[in-house]
């Protein structure tokens, strides 16, 4: 096995840690600011961070009118951007601070990248506010014209333009992108190019005053920006200390990646503060990469002048190997590295497991953690299989059709999605066919359950005891069922499953209905359904794009509606009765088939489906994830109405168990099952697994190359 000590580490997953700083302001004091930078500089180096922005004009303040061309002023904030480089080589960060900067006879407001010991570059901000209470052209030049130039600050060359991108060097995808305030609210902002040139960091420095609800609208730009541009968005924004002489500022700071809120930090408060996330760039990269319409569009609008991509050199964490200073490098030097000052070694301080990931991230994520989004949720995936059905009905012209209803979990939800479709289409539920169709192995329990559900919905019932047809078939075929010394292998199984389905076709012909599927998205991701007649076919799927975890909540959702009151102590009783395909009898302690026991936890099942199908993740990265979710039960929030005795936890070792059966049944066992589906609407985000939809695999694959990765970079305990 290869070295795994990394592995707890974020930054060997594709994560960078980032800070939105909200240092408190001293008005046209340089010396004050700058100490108060690098404050927050070591600090934030101290919590691991490789990234930290600032406000716009942070190092003189922005409310400051005239003084901004004060010859004094200027001197001083160059003298300090001196020392906040050295400052920030020594905490081994990269830091984006606010300044305004003379560029020949023109000021410029600029964002100046810090790192390495050194200025790395300015990017000049391009859209200059002159309306309502900003009249920023009264001091400052657009830097709309400067591409890439050279520039002299404190007496040091670096560079300057609104086509520079800064590169973390052998950091793959830790590109930054800069603009400032106003950018952001021009219809083409500068961070789209920078994002289609290949920032997957994009940073805003910014002054925008507050008034009531705007925080909601810099949030919503935020969030539509890194959505549409297929990154992570870093927003700072001034608070305690600017001049209130007309406004009044609140300090929001926030970050988003691909559109979702990952932090924000305390509004109005009165001591400098860091906002702190790890933004995943792998992640934002294979994003774009199975986005085509991102590659199109850079083709599109990109010139041929391009962007210059600087380079800057971070130091490893504590513990992550010697740090090699380049002496004599050209500080800045295009997709180069600048060197460190006075030959330092710095280290961002670090707990050995990398202090955890600091970033929301659902134990399911099929099933948000948040109340009201959970019932949103709900409400929309029940609605997507009750309207897919209702389609499928009225284009087939049927009035009626036959369901298996077993008293599980994925029977359940089909039939209250048939029940509602037939109200909706004016047709009697009596027009809905129930079967129970026990087996060797079926409980009383479940039975009875199966009964009392169609009884409640009002729906017509029936019981077709397989096992006469089950014996006979055994016989027939020679199985050694059929003997003193019953096997209860995979073909006593699918004999029934087999059986349950041809007795529906044929009851559908019959009754001129259609047969309604219920197995699960989860199911087929394992390949846990039983080929052609089997639980694998039917006439339409209203389950097919809708997660094990998700099904839980669906039917505890229906419950919970007031028109299901008579129907919510069968539904609650489905519920919490263990999942079991329920084909074997019970052993002789009594424990029954367990489905859990044999393809594992759904919990962690649908947690691998997710990211290896939705983001083609590796499976180093997905074993990591699960264990930042899974590794403690008191760590992060739970959905609403998880019982206690589900709020388990699951060790690395055991994570690393289950993944490695995930990927054998995933890519190599299970495709030909999933290449012959029936019709069934996509539900959730992390998409469907139909070979017409989100997923197209050959059927002949293995999962070699999965495998090898996992031993490869996942420790086994």
């Amino acid at each position: 096995m290869a070295d795994c000590r990394d592995f707890h580490s974020p930054r060997t997953h594709g994560f960078v840690r980032v800070a939105a700083a909200t240092p408190v302001v001293h008005i046209a004091d340089p010396v004050s600011n700058g100490q108060a930078h690098a404050d927050l500089i070591r600090s934030a180096a101290a919590q691991g961070c490789e990234l930290v922005v600032f406000p716009e004009l942070s190092l003189s303040a922005y409310a400051i009118d005239d003084l901004h061309l004060q010859t004094a002023l200027l001197d001083g904030v160059e003298r300090q951007l001196g020392t906040l480089a050295a400052v920030a080589g020594e905490a081994g960060v990269a830091a984006v601070v606010g300044a305004p900067i003379r560029h020949g006879d023109r000021l410029l407001n600029g964002a100046v990248m810090l790192a390495g010991g050194e200025i790395v570059g300015v990017v000049p901000k391009t859209y200059l506010p002159n309306y309502r209470e900003y009249y920023e052209k009264r001091w400052f030049s657009s830097g709309d014209d400067i591409g890439a130039e050279t520039i002299r600050i404190d007496g040091r060359d670096s560079w300057i333009g609104t086509r520079l991108l800064f590169e973390a060097d052998e950091r793959p995808g830790f590109v930054v992108g800069v603009e400032i305030c106003e950018d952001y609210w021009a219809p083409l902002p500068p961070s789209t190019r920078q994002a289609l040139a290949g920032a997957r960091i994009l940073a805003n420095l910014s002054a925008s005053n507050i008034v009531i609800g705007k925080a909601e609208e810099r949030a919503l730009l935020c969030a539509s920006q890194s959505a549409r541009a297929m990154a992570a968005y870093v927003f700072a924004a001034s608070g305690w200390g600017e001049s209130t002489t007309d406004l009044a500022w609140d300090g929001q700071a926030t970050i988003h990646e691909l559109g979702t809120r990952l932090a924000s930090g305390e509004r109005f408060a009165v001591e400098g503060h860091l906002t702190i996330a790890d933004v995943d760039v792998e992640r934002i990269g294979q994003e774009r990469m199975r986005t085509g319409t991102f590659a199109d569009c850079a083709r599109r609008e990109l010139d041929e002048e391009g962007y210059i991509r600087l380079g800057f050199r971070l130091p490893p964490p504590s513990g992550e190997g010697d740090h090699e200073v380049v002496e004599g490098a050209t500080p800045g030097t295009p997709r180069g590295v600048g060197p460190l000052r006075h030959g330092a070694k710095p280290r961002r301080a670090t707990s050995p497991d990398g202090g955890g990931l600091r970033r929301p991230l659902d134990r399911f994520p099929f099933v948000p953690d948040d109340p009201a989004r959970l019932d949103q949720d709900c409400f929309e995936a029940f609605n997507i299989q009750v309207q897919g059905l209702m389609r499928r009905m009225t284009g087939t012209g049927a009035e009626r059709l036959v369901i298996g209803v077993s008293g599980g979990l994925d029977s359940t939800q089909a039939l209250l999605v048939a029940c509602r479709a037939f109200d909706r289409l004016n047709l009697p539920r009596t027009n809905i066919l129930g079967y129970t169709m026990p087996g060797f192995a079926t409980s009383e329990g479940t039975k009875s359950n199966a009964w009392a559900l169609m009884r409640t919905l009002g729906v017509t019932g029936e019981e077709i005891d397989i096992r006469p047809a089950a014996e006979r078939m055994l016989a027939d075929i020679g199985h050694a069922h059929t003997v003193d010394a019953p096997v209860h292998d995979v073909t006593f199984e699918n004999v029934q499953a087999g059986l349950r389905t041809d007795y529906l076709f044929r009851l559908a012909g019959q009754n001129r209905a259609f047969v309604l599927g219920t197995g699960d998205l989860s199911e087929l991701a394992l390949g846990w359904a039983t080929y052609g007649v089997g639980d694998h076919m039917s006439h339409y799927n209203v389950n097919g794009g809708v997660a094990k975890t998700l099904i839980r909540h669906l039917i505890r959702w229906v419950a919970g509606r007031p028109e299901m009151a008579g129907a919510a102590d069968v539904l609650q009783a489905i519920v919490d009765t263990e999942i079991s395909p329920e084909l074997v009898p019970a052993g002789a302690d009594g424990k029954i088939q367990s489905t859990e026991g044999t393809v594992g936890p759904y919990a962690l099942n649908d947690f691998f489906l997710f990211h290896i199908t939705r983001f083609g993740m590796s499976p180093s990265k997905v074993a990591y994830l699960a264990h930042q979710a899974w590794g403690d039960a008191a760590r992060g929030s739970w959905p609403a109405n998880t019982p206690e005795d589900e709020r388990v936890a699951y060790d690395l070792a055991t994570i690393r168990g289950w993944l490695r059966k995930f990927l054998i049944r995933f890519f190599q066992t299970s495709q030909f099952k999933r290449s012959a589906l029936p019709n069934g609407p996509k539900v959730v985000t992390g998409g469907s697994l139909s070979p017409r939809g989100d997923w197209r695999a050959p059927s002949d694959g293995n999962a070699r190359v999965w495998l090898e990765e996992l031993d490869a970079n996942v420790p086994e305990a």
